[in-house]
């Protein structure tokens, strides 16, 4: 009777074991990881597939493309946000797919907000135009919330390692580069490359 007790447990244990890691599995393939290797540093964002999923998408497949390996951060602007991912060392624009969908107010729905640390879609004065380029929120942006006014901007990650590098990376100076009239490095930070984390 014993023997059978412990068998049973023993199994039961196994299959918890077994569950325990599946969940996991699952989970980690739920949110993406993607690491930015830059000449500032590296630094890790997590990505929100259940939140913004068309978002998380149209980036991670940028990433897969190497569409990020060479750009810089081109707008960098200290108590607002870093921008990059669209033009080249020698701020040349790198062509794009088509844009993805806004999914500014799902995210929101969901608990994502414009907050310190936060990834989010750059767009133009249009909220269905993000492409490649996105930022990362140095400071809680509520304004780029979807609200009663406007679409927002749409959040679909966030750091969670190197921070520290983002940090620096805000208060470089800046002045006029390129094709802008200010807000750019004045020493370019270069994105070498966006990879998948395993």
């Amino acid at each position: 009777m014993a023997f059978k007790t412990l068998f049973s447990l023993t199994r039961t244990t196994t299959v918890a074991a077994m569950l325990l890691a599946a969940t996991q599995l699952v989970l980690a393939q739920a949110t993406p990881k993607v690491k930015f290797a830059t000449s500032a540093g590296d630094f890790v964002v997590e990505l929100y597939p259940d939140k913004a999923p068309k978002t998380v998408e149209n980036f991670v497949q940028y990433v897969k493309d190497k569409h990020y390996d060479g750009t810089v951060f081109h707008r960098v602007i200290n108590n607002f946000m870093i921008q990059g991912g669209g033009f080249d060392a020698s701020y040349q624009q790198k062509p794009t797919r088509a844009p993805v969908q806004h999914e500014g107010r799902q995210a929101y729905e969901k608990g994502l907000r414009n907050e310190v640390g936060t990834l989010a879609m750059a767009r133009t004065g249009d909220p269905q135009s993000a492409t490649a380029q996105f930022f990362i929120n140095v400071k809680d942006n509520a304004f780029l919330d979807p609200g009663t006014q406007g679409f927002g901007y749409t959040v679909f990650g966030k750091v969670v390692a190197g921070m520290d590098v983002v940090n620096t990376i805000k208060v470089t100076p800046t002045g006029p580069g390129g094709p802008f009239g200010s807000d750019v490095p004045k020493a370019p930070i270069l994105i070498n490359s966006a990879t998948l984390v395993k």
